[in-house]
């Protein structure tokens, strides 16, 4: 057990990768039935309030309270469930949430993996109605589809999924502009990451969240690209279970650089933990 232990200590004591520097790290807990499971989340331009969703269908939104730019605690709404157009909860089977994203017109777009497709909600807590489906969602595996979901700045929405089909295959992205879905790029496979969120940022580039489950934890991958496909960079990645599942992010600028606030979907099992983690990239 000993020898397991320091196996993992040292796993954990693997550098972040240079381009990003650890701004704080806050474990987050509630004891309400509903609370747990997040997939993903978006952060306003400022940094201090969020809305999260969970993978069964649940929303929560809150502030952050901060110290020296460091969240200390968290003032979160009781979590609440996401809405049909009838005003009624999503029901199991369909409402496994995993992207999010919130256009300038406070409209709320979240992708789903249970039926692979995106809503768009008048607000976070209001009703829904389902967007048209690319015709590739319907080939996509179960439980591996779109997983990560952003907005451009021509309120384009972007998304992935978990999986790109086999090991060798690039992520296909897809994007949905004027009512019509297309997929003007793909995102090379490198490795054993799995896509797990996405966002763009304010310097207009998208950024993606990956995570590689290594069996006795995870390790965190974020890499950047513009929106073509090009210019890819890898600014973190950790060793692992320096941080628990790290699933949805939101990126964000302060006066000393690009933000990037993670959070956990701790899968409602007790020996895992919600974190809220933070990086900053300052070129």
């Amino acid at each position: 057990m000993r020898h397991i232990l320091c196996l993992i200590a040292l796993l954990r004591a693997v550098p972040v990768h240079a381009d990003a520097t650890l701004i704080g790290e806050y474990v987050w807990s509630d004891g309400a039935p509903h609370f747990g499971g997040f997939s993903a989340i978006t952060v306003n331009s400022d940094g201090t309030h969020f809305v999260a969703i969970s993978d069964r269908g649940a929303f929560v939104t809150g502030t952050f309270i901060r110290v020296n730019q460091v969240i200390t605690d968290i003032m979160a709404t009781p979590v609440a469930l996401l809405k049909n157009a009838d005003d009624t909860p999503i029901p199991p089977g369909q409402n496994d949430s995993e992207g999010l994203a919130i256009g300038p017109d406070g409209q709320v777009y979240i992708s789903f993996e249970g039926v692979h497709g995106v809503r768009v909600f008048d607000s976070i807590g209001g009703t829904s109605s389902v967007l048209p489906d690319a015709p590739a969602f319907v080939r996509m595996q179960a439980n591996a589809s779109l997983e990560a979901l952003a907005i451009g700045p021509d309120g384009a929405l972007y998304t992935l999924p978990e999986r790109s089909g086999r090991a060798d295959h690039p992520f296909p992205v897809y994007r949905f502009h004027n009512g019509v879905w297309d997929q003007p790029f793909t995102i090379p496979r490198r490795g054993a990451f799995l896509m797990s969120g996405a966002d763009i940022g304010p310097d207009g580039l998208l950024y993606l969240l990956e995570r590689d489950f290594t069996g006795i934890g995870f390790r965190t991958r974020v890499r950047r690209f513009d929106l073509t496909g090009g210019h890819e960079r890898t600014v973190l990645e950790t060793g692992t279970r320096t941080h628990d599942n790290l699933e949805g992010i939101s990126v964000w600028r302060d006066p000393d650089g690009i933000v990037l606030t993670m959070i956990s979907d701790d899968n409602f099992r007790f020996f895992q933990r919600t974190e809220v983690v933070e990086y900053r990239i300052t070129d």
